[in-house]
């Protein structure tokens, strides 16, 4: 008899004939049959009410063999006891290993279906034409595809903690590194910051001998011209008293007189008083084209005479044709435009290049997108302007205002424009040498700004904002 077989044998012995499932508290009756004790209490509960069935008093039918016996004749089974607690924890007896169709133990194994089965399922019509194996076969062939699978994994299971360990170290160099460079990094503007400073203290001393040397020739000069003053005004004091003197003694002193070639005068040269000393923060025009935007004039606010040409697209933007109505957004008083862009927060950067020739007055900057396009006003912050004025040479006087624009006789080929918004600054740089060139500041701006760009007459040069490039038509 074989472990199934035994196992069988095993389950049946341990099961009780009226629950059909393993014995709970089992007991035994004078036949010698064997019960769980609720359920020969229940059966002969129910037999006490049948009449007829019973030949003696106080005694029941065996379930089993029909022999009666006494009720209070059961007999604990202490040793079935252990041996139904043993069945319900051996694996081999669990209900699994039943066929669930016809209760016999599953020997057999279908590979089409995938399923064991029982020796009453393989005659059947369902799996009679399946391939069909012994339950230890296809176990054997179970396992060693298991041990194919396992050492697979196990394969996968090392490489997976080689990458493991290798991510790890990657990442520990990686934050090695990421340390090194921040402390660089630290380093570096920490150096910059001496250098900076440095450079402040250089460019502040250079002033200060520039304010020095220029402030000791104007002080000499003034003292020249003070002494030179008092020595005239002496010699006017004497001829005043000359002239209130009698005729004859005025006519006696007449020997006397002033000889004006006698008298020394001088005039002093003006001393120049234009800074030579320019401010410049190495490295500021790289920090500040962090900021650079694409800033393109927007031809339908140009001035109707005022061309556009498109480098990329190799064409002229659209002008409105001569006699056609201008619209509201367009300049009719100069010869002006402003960008698409319009901003109302943060801080943009942008560069503008010129070939500024004759003694025309341009101007670049910001403007309100608001500013009267159609009338003639100062170019001042009051009007909605914030820009700096450009001419070629010092011929061009420019008209006197309450508060004129800043104007650069010798602009720079490139003008960088910086506008911090929320700061309420507008600054304008040498974007070619990095100097600064001049600062708008106010608490805050009164509304939403635009790029702006005017030029002067015709043939007064021209004007490169990104890929196009504006001039007058003459």
């Amino acid at each position: 008899m074989d472990a199934v077989e035994l196992a069988r044998k095993l389950q049946e012995e341990a099961t009780c004939s009226i629950c059909l499932d393993y014995f709970t508290d089992p007991v035994m009756t004078t036949c010698g049959h064997n019960f769980c004790r609720e359920c020969i209490r229940l059966t002969w509960e129910k037999a006490k009410g049948k009449k007829g069935r019973r030949k003696r008093r106080g005694t029941f039918p065996c379930p089993e063999c029909r022999e009666l016996s006494p009720q209070r004749n059961l007999r604990p089974n202490r040793l079935l006891t252990k041996v139904a607690e043993m069945a319900r924890q051996h694996p081999g007896l669990q209900s699994r290993d039943l066929c669930k169709v016809h209760q016999e133990v599953l020997k057999l194994f279908c590979e089409d279906d995938q399923s064991p089965i029982c020796v009453v399922c393989r005659e059947s019509r369902e799996h009679r034409a399946h391939r069909v194996v012994p339950v230890e076969e296809a176990v054997q062939e179970h396992k060693l595809k298991l041990e194919d699978d396992m050492e697979h994994l196990r394969e996968e299971m090392e490489k997976t903690q080689k990458l493991q360990t290798r991510e790890q170290q990657a990442l520990a160099k990686w934050q090695e590194k990421v340390q090194e460079r921040r402390q660089r990094v630290m380093m570096e503007f920490k150096k910059m910051a001496v250098l900076l400073v440095e450079e402040e203290q250089h460019l502040l001393q250079a002033l200060r001998q520039e304010e020095e040397d220029t402030a000791a020739r104007l002080q000499q000069s003034m003292a020249a011209l003070e002494q030179q003053s008092c020595s005239l005004e002496t010699l006017l004091l004497q001829l005043e008293d000359r002239s209130k003197r009698e005729p004859l003694q005025m006519l006696r002193d007449m020997k006397e007189s002033l000889d004006r070639n006698s008298v020394s005068v001088q005039y002093p040269e003006a001393t120049p008083i234009a800074l030579r000393t320019v401010c410049r923060v190495p490295g500021q025009i790289e920090v500040l084209k962090s900021f650079q935007e694409n800033v393109v004039p927007d031809p339908a606010t140009a001035y109707p005479y005022l061309l556009l040409y498109e480098s990329r697209q190799r064409c002229y933007l659209s002008t409105p044709p001569e006699g056609m109505p201008c619209s509201k957004d367009r300049f009719l008083a100069y010869p002006c435009a402003v960008g698409h862009q319009t901003f109302c927060s943060g801080r943009h950067y942008w560069e503008v290049g010129m070939n500024l020739t004759g003694d025309a007055l341009w101007a670049l900057g910001v403007c309100r997108d608001n500013v009267s396009r159609k009338d003639r006003v100062p170019k001042s912050p009051e009007n909605g302007f914030w820009v700096v004025q450009l001419c070629k040479g010092k011929k061009y006087v420019p008209p006197v205002s309450t508060l004129p624009p800043i104007t650069l006789t010798e602009p720079p080929s490139h003008v960088g424009i910086f506008l911090d918004f929320e700061a309420g600054e507008v600054s304008f740089y040498n974007a070619s040498g990095g100097s600064h060139l001049h600062t708008y500041a106010q608490s805050a701006f009164p509304g939403p700004l635009q790029p702006f760009f005017c030029l002067g007459a015709p043939k007064s040069g021209q004007m490169v904002i990104s890929t196009v490039t504006l001039w007058v038509k003459g």
